[in-house]
């Protein structure tokens, strides 16, 4: 099963570090998060990955076409230039991926982006994410409830953690506190769809927003399912949403299902 992977944004409300690199490329614990992303998927079986690109798109083609050399140990030939692998760097097997890296434009929007995927995906059940944003979601669970109600797109609903610290109030008595809960009420879009090849029918071209017309009539045709994921999940939209994630890898990373 193909796992399509949205990576071609400009990443503006974290143009700090996506003025050099797309925001997909933003290391967290020293790797991008794009890595993180597809470790999830692959710790689940799903290794055969399908990399929409746009802005600054050449540094993940060349960060996957190093991957290898980068991360193993190398002997190096000055002589002739050959170099040969010795093996993984750090000890471990390296990652079994296939990635298709497929160039579609700079300007295109999500859902003009994920129809150019279409003759890439094949024409089964594809699995589409993108490539901000982390949780430790049970892709098989997700997997299965999509094939058990037979719609064409199922999306994983979350629940956001609050940016501000939450407050109870008794009267101008502060009665309880709490500097990072989960929102207590409401789902939003966290993304992780399964879908069906039907539809790329719903989606007009370049310009179309997947969030806002090919949603909006999939909703209104009965064929958007949620899936209601209550654990861990995070977007990195923000400097503050990356410095978040940098300590929650350092204190064990709620998102790192593998080993």
């Amino acid at each position: 099963m193909k796992v399509a992977i949205l990576a071609g944004g400009l990443g503006s409300r974290i143009s700090e570090e996506t003025e050099i690199k797309p925001k997909p490329m933003v290391e967290i614990g020293g790797r991008p998060i794009l890595w993180h992303i597809m470790k999830h998927y692959a710790h689940h079986g799903f290794d055969d990955f399908v990399i929409a690109l746009g802005y600054k798109g050449e540094v993940i083609k060349r960060y996957m076409v190093e991957y290898a050399s980068l991360h193993s140990d190398l002997t190096v030939s000055l002589r002739d230039g050959t170099v040969t692998r010795n093996g993984n760097g750090n000890g471990s097997e390296p990652e079994n991926w296939s990635i298709d890296l497929i160039e579609t434009g700079q300007d295109t929007a999500t859902g003009g982006r994920i129809k150019r995927l279409a003759p890439h995906v094949g024409d089964g059940t594809f699995m589409l994410t993108w490539g901000d944003g982390v949780c430790n979601i049970d892709l098989h669970k997700l997997l299965a409830f999509h094939r058990a109600h037979g719609k064409l797109a199922t999306l994983t609903a979350v629940r956001p953690p609050a940016r501000f610290g939450h407050l109870e109030l008794d009267g101008d008595r502060i009665g309880e506190f709490s500097e990072k809960p989960q929102i207590g009420e409401g789902w939003i879009n966290g993304a992780f769809f399964v879908l069906e090849p039907a539809i790329f029918d719903y989606i007009d071209g370049d310009p179309t927003q997947w969030e806002r017309e090919p949603l909006e009539r999939l909703a209104h045709d009965g064929e958007l399912m949620a899936y209601r994921h209550n654990d861990f999940w995070q977007c990195m939209d923000t400097i503050r949403d990356k410095k978040l994630l940098e300590e929650l890898w350092q204190n064990g990373a709620p998102w790192r299902t593998w080993t």
